[in-house]
Formats: C-alpha cells, structure tokens, sequence
C-alpha cells in the first residue's frame, strides 16, 4: 500500500488531513531502514517489540493488518478497512464539510 499512500498524501499535501501509520515491524532498527527506503514521510507510530500484539494494536482492538480507519476532526471513526477509492472518496466527503 506504501505506492498508494505516498500518492494519496501528496495529492492531500495542503488539505486539513493526516495520514498517520502504525508499524507492527519487531525490530525498530529494521523499520528504520524500510521507512527510509519506502520514502514514508507521513507520521509512523512503532506498535513495539511485540509486533502485531503490541500496546496501539490491543489498545484500538486491531485484528488484521493493515487496519485503515478514517476519523473526522473530533476523533470520530467514520469509516473503517476502506482502501483505494472508497478510502480517497471516504477522505474527500470528509474533507468537503470544512470550509
């Protein structure tokens, strides 16, 4: 999804939106280097040392990776595991209710 989502935040670049990651990679040293080579430039919070299992995986209830919600500006899920269009479509009728 990386080629995606680098694609997706630049077309969103000076719009009121955030993409922000979370890695289940263990070894921090190894997702350092593929953030690097991904050229992943949006915020990318580490879920520890126990991958999938980790501390922002049990604390959002996170089953399945990758797991895609889109919140509204006070925090609201508006919509969960969308991908591609429905989630560019997800974001922009968001988007067109700030003004």
């Amino acid at each position: 999804m990386y080629p995606h989502e680098r694609s997706f935040v630049a077309t969103t670049k000076n719009k009121p939106f955030a993409l922000i990651g979370i890695n289940s990679d263990w070894d921090l040293e190894r997702l350092r280097k593929r953030v690097k080579e991904e050229k992943i430039t949006w915020r990318s919070f580490w879920n520890g040392r126990k991958g999938t299992s980790g501390p922002i995986a049990k604390s959002w209830n996170i089953m399945v990776w990758p797991t895609i919600y889109i919140l509204d500006h006070n925090g609201v899920i508006r919509a969960k595991n969308v991908r591609r269009e429905a989630l560019e479509k997800a974001v922009d009728k968001l988007l067109a209710k700030v003004k």
